[in-house]
């Protein structure tokens, strides 16, 4: 079952995002790992700054969380996790085809750039991986982070984006 993410969700999707980010720690360059992956005042900051989070539960619990943030004239995907033991079963791509369906937006998507299955998985969905060059003019006017996860990433855009023009 795909839901809105609510307030009493908050410790489940502080541990889902956690536990999933362990997947990503050998990609992660050094200067941008923390243990935790997500402080309790980060994910707080990413709903005040207006990530609407869905959750996919089973029996109650919630096991996977993707979150959606409109930024200017884009929606991004942000903080797209599963537990480990329940990836690989269509959790994520279920949260993604619910979260496209609400916006009409143009969705891009940001990841580490040596994980290449979260890459995989987004093609698979019918984004494209956009030049290192757009990338970085993407992230630095969509997103805020510094320039050394800048380095280390990549951006994916959906189909509508290269419709609106761009790419």
């Amino acid at each position: 079952m795909i839901r809105e993410c609510r307030t009493e969700d908050f410790d489940a999707m502080l541990r889902i995002i956690n536990q999933g980010a362990q997947a990503y720690r050998a990609f992660i360059p050094p200067s941008e790992w923390h243990d935790p992956y997500m402080a309790a005042d980060e994910l707080r900051g990413e709903l005040a700054a207006g990530v609407r989070f869905l959750g996919y539960a089973e029996e109650g619990a919630l096991i996977g969380v993707m979150g959606l943030q409109d930024v200017l004239d884009v929606a991004l995907i942000r903080h797209a996790y599963v537990l480990p033991g329940r990836q690989r079963r269509g959790v994520g791509s279920a949260l993604h085809q619910e979260l496209a369906s609400q916006t009409e937006r143009p969705l891009l998507v940001g990841t580490w750039a040596a994980s290449s299955w979260p890459v995989r998985f987004y093609q698979r969905l019918g984004y494209r991986v956009v030049s290192a060059a757009e990338g970085e003019a993407l992230l630095r006017r969509y997103w805020s982070v510094p320039d050394s996860q800048i380095a280390a990433s990549v951006v994916l855009a959906d189909a509508r984006w290269a419709r609106h023009g761009r790419g």
